[in-house]
């Protein structure tokens, strides 16, 4: 796994070992991404108090934005998870990737296809590892040596989403396989433009927890490194679907073989 694909495994896995061997994704020829500057105000880190939850953009009103709660969005189902996951977090971080013009329908479907998103960066020439679709809402990803994850949307919110994820990472031959729990909160603050396209703000709110003392030890190891170390991670987790935004709105003429299904 190179590349783009790398930032799931970074980041869907523990955060620590992983990101000493993470690389930026390679662009294609041709496709020239502008340099990262801040995004909007996402979701706040975890506050210190357990009774209370980040709060998360909503829809944009004449009085300034709105604000809800994670939780008021999160699917009944999940909402005990994913708050014994933000309010503990192993580690939690932010990314960010530089604001851009794109159809927002465009960059909505891409956050709910990610195996799709994997498959246009591989069209483009970019190593990236496979994602599969496995029905009922889930994605599954595995790198064949040990690491396993799979994760669905369990929120939605105008401009953006959340994911929770479980699975296994094994990030060394050498190293134990380490359970994680992941919350994604993906936001894409927007700004109507013309002809149906807008600036987009997009930025991921991350948060990883494990009960694995080898990744607690990492961790401490790693030391005023590791926060810097997550916070890539994320910001190739918001390349990962920007870059593939960006390109099918430069290329309109060849969207369509870009995002299709892969071939039978």
């Amino acid at each position: 796994m190179t590349g783009t694909g790398r930032s799931l495994g970074v980041l869907f896995g523990s955060l620590v070992a992983a990101c000493a061997s993470a690389q930026p994704p390679q662009p294609p020829a041709g496709y020239l991404p502008p340099a990262p500057q801040a995004g909007p105000q996402g979701v706040s880190t975890p506050p210190s108090s357990p009774n209370l939850m980040p709060a998360m953009p909503a829809p944009m009103t004449g009085a300034g934005p709105a604000r809800v709660t994670l939780l008021e969005v999160v699917d009944p189902g999940y909402r005990e998870a994913v708050a014994a996951v933000v309010r503990k977090p192993t580690i939690a971080t932010r990314g960010t990737s530089a604001e851009f013009v794109c159809t927002p329908a465009v960059y909505e479907w891409l956050l709910g296809h990610p195996d799709r998103v994997a498959l246009a960066w591989r069209r483009m020439g970019v190593p990236c590892v496979e994602i599969s679709d496995v029905g009922n809402g889930k994605f599954a990803w595995a790198d064949g040596e040990g690491s396993e994850l799979v994760w669905q949307k369990v929120g939605q919110f105008p401009d953006g989403l959340v994911w929770y994820a479980t699975g296994k990472v094994k990030a060394s031959p050498i190293t134990p396989t380490i359970p994680v729990r992941a919350v994604v909160v993906m936001s894409h603050p927007k700004k109507l433009i013309k002809d149906g396209t807008a600036t987009i703000n997009p930025a991921a709110q991350v948060y990883l927890q494990t009960d694995s003392k080898a990744a607690a030890l990492a961790m401490r190891l790693l030391g005023p490194t590791a926060p810097k170390l997550a916070e890539q991670g994320a910001d190739q987790l918001v390349l990962f679907f920007t870059g593939v935004a960006r390109h099918a709105q430069t290329h309109q003429d060849k969207a369509e073989a870009l995002l299709g299904p892969a071939k039978k």
